[in-house]
């Protein structure tokens, strides 16, 4: 029964450091808004899934500035699935104030974004990794 019971505590330690480890994780810099502005999206674990926060924003000229926006949260709920895509999610769109049912596909350093609503989708873009 202890050998289980450490078995099992071992188990979970393996996959939750891997989860802590997965690819998504990082900073993402945003397809351009309809504004000819972009941001800084910050990805990581949020209990069984990954959320987003964004954690600066930028211009049309590419200046860094003071958005109400920073620190609001861009992506929750992204279930990780094989293959790199995470699904079943949500993405707010700040541009137009919108809330999206979401899902991403990552491949290297790019982030696919799909945001839908009533079955009609928006590409939100490719997102590059900063770091």
């Amino acid at each position: 029964m202890f050998k289980t019971i450490i078995v099992a505590a071992g188990l979970a330690l393996a996959a939750s450091s891997a989860f802590a480890a997965d690819p998504v994780t990082g900073i993402w810099k945003t397809k351009t808004d309809d504004n000819g502005k972009y941001g800084y999206v910050q990805i990581k674990p949020c209990g069984a899934a990954f959320c987003g926060v964004l954690v600066k924003a930028f211009d049309g000229s590419g200046k860094e500035y003071a958005s109400e926006n920073v620190g609001k949260r861009i992506v929750w709920d992204m279930a990780p699935y094989p293959n790199g895509v995470y699904d079943d999610g949500k993405v707010w769109s700040p541009d137009r104030n919108k809330t999206y049912d979401a899902d991403m596909t990552l491949k290297g350093n790019t982030l696919a974004v799909r945001g839908c609503v009533f079955g009609i989708c928006r590409d939100g873009g490719t997102w590059t990794r900063v770091k």
